[in-house]
């Protein structure tokens, strides 16, 4: 099976840079500290889109070897910490989180 990862969809904040404090201050030393088992985590902010102003701010990608290391990270207790923290800085509303298998194509 391929690898897996969490996505997580932040929705542009109220306050940018207050989202800005908490996210690189504390949700992502909690993420590399208690997210057992991912193997990458990419971290995005959006700049632009062709459609005006991006409907997310930040998509975060924590990358697992499988699924069922992903289900044992998220039942975990850092796990229910982490994702808990991520929709309490969320001021524009909850984030999406969403369960991909990647396929990378390189050239």
């Amino acid at each position: 099976m391929a690898g897996v990862k969490l996505i997580v969809m932040y929705p542009r904040p109220k306050d940018v840079d207050t989202f800005e404090k908490l996210y690189q201050t504390e949700h992502v030393p909690m993420a590399v500290e208690k997210l057992a088992g991912k193997t990458k985590l990419v971290a995005s902010k959006m700049i632009a889109s062709p459609q005006g102003t991006p409907q997310y701010y930040r998509i975060a990608e924590v990358h697992f070897p499988s699924m069922q290391a992903l289900q044992a990270c998220a039942a975990s207790e850092g796990g229910k910490q982490t994702l808990g923290h991520a929709a309490q800085i969320s001021s524009g509303g909850p984030p999406v989180m969403l369960i991909a298998e990647e396929e990378s194509f390189t050239f």
